[in-house]
């Protein structure tokens, strides 16, 4: 049994390390990319779809939409479909909303499907087979582009780019110390990860929203997919394997609103998780077969597969506190149980892929700045490696499971408020109690290292405990989610 969590416990650790040494490497490679260059003005003008997939959205479908018939850009080659599921009153908001704008000469249409199939993957789809536009156009609920959107993507379009994706802004970036982590962590994906891989010929990946398609692209692909939650990546994948190139416009930014609850966070990372993993499990064979370069492969799968890091530092925190009594029962396990912690060094990986990301993409960064989040949004990331662990090993199962949205709020300031909102869910999920069962296990680890006056694992048993105590807390008592900025 000794052998069995030593093995689990440097197995783990070694995982996570690796995935912490790729998150290095893209940093370098961020460092060394050259800009990219600037693309003439548009002087073409291509038909254009847009297509705003919504399911009971009444807090934000008047602004969606009022923002997307602001796109500048002629009307003659623009059509815009919202693509409406919903089963509540945002129905009747986006009719009487579409009247107003189909009086000032803008081609809008709420196009609702016969029966919701496929989920936001499957409304993509119904509508592409109506579309007119020769690029498409694709904005979640919460989104708010900028008028010039357009103009500035399509001139990105080569003869072989299939998508061009742009980064995420954050309207309530500053709203509370939750908003703040999901920026810092979003950033690094938008700033380093995105760049890093579409700047070196690697595949990157399409985001679900704020992106323009080629449509011919998408039907070479094989067109939108509901077998996984992250029907986006799926496509980007199937869509590079065919051949087609992406481009990643860092200096383009659609502005977002970040959810403010930990239980929206929670339907957005298990979906994006537990999606992630799927498309690993569905694509994983295709591209090792596939004509591409072992390097591109290699980071290929890398990226698919990256998700699993909560289920090995799940497995690491776990096994962490066993090791400690294996350590002071047996002394000779004690070159073995060093040998293991010499495998956390990837941390200095990860350390320097967000110090890299926070310089690039924060305007105000300090050395202040950045040791306050980092520590923040690592300790919030081990409060949710059960919950996201549970979601990977979900994907890798094939278990399968709907598409949760994620509730909006239209929350951009102080002063806004998310109570009363409707789409929330009550009651305490089996899932928080077990969070916060992890939160004790881990302060018993503290208290026993002390005992044991063994100091090695004292920090990552704090984080771990600070972690999992604020995941339970805040989602079991939502109201102090805003009160934290």
């Amino acid at each position: 049994m000794e052998w069995i969590v030593i093995f689990g416990y440097s197995f783990a650790l070694l995982i996570i390390s690796l995935f912490s040494l790729e998150q290095l490497y893209l940093a370098l490679l961020y460092r060394k990319t050259k800009k990219r260059p600037a693309y003439e003005a548009l002087t073409h003008f291509p038909m254009v779809t847009v297509q705003l997939p919504v399911y009971n959205e009444k807090y934000v479908i008047d602004r969606l939409i009022d923002c997307v018939c602001a796109l500048d850009y002629p009307k003659d080659k623009l059509e815009i479909q919202v693509l409406d599921d919903s089963t509540d009153e945002t129905s009747d908001l986006v009719m009487n909303k579409i009247g107003e704008w189909t009086a000032k000469g803008i081609d809008i249409r709420h196009i609702i499907r016969p029966e919701r199939v496929g989920f936001k993957a499957g409304a993509l789809q119904y509508g592409l087979q109506k579309a007119g536009g020769e690029y498409i156009a694709i904005f979640d609920a919460d989104f708010l582009p900028h008028p010039d959107f357009l103009k500035k993507t399509l001139p990105a379009f080569r003869e072989d780019i299939g998508m061009v994706q742009t980064r995420w802004g954050h309207i309530n970036q500053d709203y509370s110390i939750l908003t703040r982590m999901q920026a810092f962590g979003l950033n690094a994906h938008f700033t380093v990860e995105q760049s890093a891989r579409n700047a070196s010929g690697k595949f990157m990946n399409f985001n679900g929203t704020a992106g323009i398609w080629r449509k011919a692209c998408i039907e070479d692909a094989g067109g939108w997919q509901h077998d996984t939650l992250t029907e986006d990546l799926d496509l980007s994948y199937r869509a590079q394997l065919k051949g087609w190139k992406f481009e990643y416009l860092e200096g383009v930014t659609s502005p977002a609103e970040l959810p403010v609850l930990v239980t929206a966070i929670k339907s957005q990372q298990y979906r994006w998780n537990k999606g992630a993993a799927e498309t690993a499990r569905k694509n994983c064979v295709h591209i090792w077969k596939s004509g591409q370069s072992f390097h591109v492969k290699l980071h290929a799968l890398m990226h698919l597969f990256n998700s699993s890091v909560f289920l090995f530092l799940l497995i690491a925190a776990v096994l962490s506190i066993p090791m400690l009594y294996l350590k002071g029962a047996q002394p000779e396990f004690e070159i073995i149980f060093n040998l293991a912690g010499v495998f956390i060094v990837g941390f200095i990986g990860m350390t320097i892929f967000y110090w890299v990301s926070a310089r690039a993409s924060t305007p105000d960064f300090s050395l202040k700045y950045y040791l306050v989040h980092f520590p923040l949004f690592l300790i919030f990331s081990m409060g949710m490696a059960l919950h996201n662990a549970i979601a990977v090993t979900e994907g890798y199962l094939g278990i399968k499971s709907p598409f949760i949205r994620t509730p909006k709020f239209n929350i951009t300031s102080r002063k806004d408020s998310w109570k009363g909102n409707s789409y929330l869910t009550k009651g305490i999920a089996p899932l928080t109690i077990m969070e916060g069962l992890l939160a004790l296990y881990f302060v018993f680890g503290v208290v026993t290292g002390i005992q044991m006056q063994d100091f090695g694992l004292m920090l990552f048993h704090t984080m771990l405990a600070l972690g999992f105590g604020a995941v339970f807390f805040l989602s079991i008592n939502p109201l102090n989610d805003a009160k934290t900025g």
